[in-house]
């Protein structure tokens, strides 16, 4: 029984707590890149307007992230705490084939940026849930 709510409650963090760590890294990631458009504040108005795509931006292109990365920890844990490894090869292909029309669009680097970022933060997140479900409950 023990067991059971451990891996309930670390698979609830896996898919929920991931939203946030994802987010938190797109964050970052935006708050580095303005530190460096700060530093490079000398180049001509026209090439700085045309890098400065955001992580933030990018997520008007990738509608409905959110919920793709929730779902995605879901079945990468839930595969994991099967012991069904396969599961994330699975996944990522499953993504990878359903955002393959943003992506290639091409009107926005940063969308490819956020897609590659966020997927592997996600991933990583929940092999680590995974990762501690398996160590508490062996």
């Amino acid at each position: 029984m023990r067991s059971a709510l451990v891996i309930a409650a670390l698979g609830l963090v896996a898919v929920f707590a991931g939203i946030a760590v994802t987010m938190g890294v797109f964050r970052f990631i935006d708050a580095s890149d303005r530190h460096a458009d700060d530093a490079h504040a000398e180049q001509p108005q026209g090439e700085r307007s045309q890098v400065a795509h955001t992580m933030e931006s990018a997520a008007s292109a990738l509608r409905g992230g959110a919920w793709i990365g929730a779902l995605e920890r879901a079945a990468i844990f839930a595969g994991l705490i099967a012991g069904w490894p396969e599961t994330i090869a699975i996944v990522l292909a499953v993504k990878g084939l359903g955002r393959y029309p943003e992506l290639k669009s091409g009107e926005q680097p940063a969308v490819a940026e956020r897609f590659i970022i966020g997927t592997f933060v996600s991933v990583l997140w929940a092999c680590g849930c995974a990762g501690v479900a398996h160590w508490l409950t062996t």
